[in-house]
């Protein structure tokens, strides 16, 4: 058993000072207010529940920083996803695995406890299976364990090149399943993940969008994995909004609520450009919208429409998509500020009165933990132990009651007020710090300087 003592924490009841927490296989056994420190509990300040990145591709953080050079003519998500699929044809596995192992260190040293890695690569350069169908995955379950984080794992299927069951050609060939080659590389992760990756692992599914796949396949891959996460990419581009329109006679997150059967264990990533009543549709639906900020500015898509997604009740969380910056605060703090640049307003994302970044902050973990399929997001009794936390006397903290530390942490603070962090117990980051750091970091510094080479 382990024990945790804070000088304070947010538990599921609201804010209590001097916490005792005690965690057992992975879970919090006991918390207990008011409590004195235990000789051997582990000292913090200010802890949290940690949040989920909901969605992650982890071998995009090798090109963070490659894309930023505007070539002749308007640069787009297109023009970016031409030179990601280019970059990406030289990755072998042990590449894919050191980059993995970075991303997810980091991930946990900005304060996230777990993942959704929406798992895409799946073959060799030109489409050729590896001679294990789940090498990647293997790879993606190695840096797991390594840096000990809570991984739901997102075998993805992708069958065609575009909307209309377009042929694959290029970059994509490498993403290339049918439903059957596809379930048995889904069976395949599961006995894995069950076999080498400690019980809070999961594995889902993750229809890659609906110009990747078409109707009869998934409904395929629906009925064969009945329980567990759907994640799918929608509406993050205009232009997929009219393919799909043109192609399947429906918008795309409109397409779904009617045909799919959307409901709580679905995970819609981006649904940037929705209307009015998709929004509130979808909201009503019980699924997840997972944001990324970051990349969506990043890649030009444009804002969510979140006022109208969390007036009507909707859950969301969020993720670092192409891992560009791993930030967990200033994914909060971009999607709160995209709202007030298209609205000309502040404070906008809380439905009614009170704090934006206990909204944001708690709304994002309990959303995160939903889409992850993780009994996680909140301090209490029997939830796994995804625990941040954090030094409230830094310089953009220590002025701060309360009521306000959230609002610090998402508007005024960087990810150097983690301390320590833990993924179902396991204590990864301790003094600011991945207990692996340096060993990861060595690793992917070489990985870096192979691809170089290569490309």
């Amino acid at each position: 058993m382990q024990t945790i003592f804070a000088k304070r924490a947010r538990l599921s009841s609201g804010w209590a000072q001097n916490v005792r927490l005690s965690l057992e296989h992975g879970r919090i056994a006991d918390v207990k207010a008011g409590a004195s420190a235990a000789p051997d509990a582990i000292a913090v300040d200010t802890l949290l529940p940690s949040l989920a990145n909901l969605h992650s591709h982890s071998f995009q953080r090798a090109m963070a920083g490659m894309t930023e050079f505007r070539a002749a003519g308007q640069d787009s998500f297109w023009t970016w996803r031409t030179l990601m699929y280019r970059f990406m044809d030289h990755i072998t596995p042990d590449h894919y695995e050191a980059i993995a192992a970075l991303v997810f260190m980091e991930m946990q040293e900005a304060g996230y406890a777990s993942v959704g890695e929406f798992h895409y690569v799946h073959h060799q350069p030109g489409g050729q299976p590896y001679d294990d169908l789940s090498e990647l995955s293997a790879r993606v379950f190695a840096a797991a364990a390594h840096t000990g984080i809570g991984l739901t794992h997102l075998p993805v299927l992708y069958s065609y090149g575009g909307a209309g069951m377009a042929a694959l050609n290029g970059g994509q060939l490498r993403f290339g399943n049918d439903v059957d080659r596809f379930g048995a590389l889904v069976a395949q992760a599961r006995d894995r993940a069950a076999r080498d990756l400690p019980e809070d692992a999961q594995v889902g599914i993750a229809p890659h969008s609906l110009r990747a796949t078409c109707p009869d396949d998934l409904s395929v891959v629906l009925a064969d994995a009945p329980n567990g996460p759907v994640h799918i990419h929608v509406a993050e581009q205009p232009k997929e909004v009219a393919d799909i329109s043109a192609w399947l006679g429906a918008r795309p997150v409109q397409w779904l609520l009617d045909n799919a059967g959307v409901d709580p264990r679905w995970c819609l990533i981006h649904a940037t450009h929705m209307t009015d009543a998709e929004t509130r549709a979808l909201a009503q639906s019980g699924a997840v919208a997972g944001l990324c900020p970051i990349t969506e500015a990043n890649l030009g898509d444009g804002p969510f429409n979140g006022v109208d997604y969390l007036a009507a009740g909707g859950a969301f969380g969020i993720g670092s998509d192409s891992n560009v910056r791993i930030a967990l605060s200033e994914e909060l703090r971009m999607l709160e500020y995209s709202q007030r640049l298209r609205d000309l307003a502040r404070n906008v994302l809380v439905p009614q009165a009170g704090s934006v970044g206990d909204h944001l902050y708690l709304g994002a973990a309990q959303g995160g933990a939903q889409a992850l399929n993780r009994g996680s997001g909140q301090i209490e009794v029997g939830a796994l132990a995804d625990l941040v936390a954090i030094n409230s006397d830094t310089p953009a903290l220590c002025a701060l009651n309360d009521g306000q530390v959230l609002d610090g942490l998402c508007f005024a603070a960087g990810d150097d007020i983690i301390t320590d962090l833990w993924s179902a117990g396991r204590h990864c980051v301790q003094d600011g710090h991945h207990i692996h750091r340096d060993r990861i970091i060595a690793r992917y510094k070489q990985t870096v300087q192979d691809l170089l080479a290569l490309i």
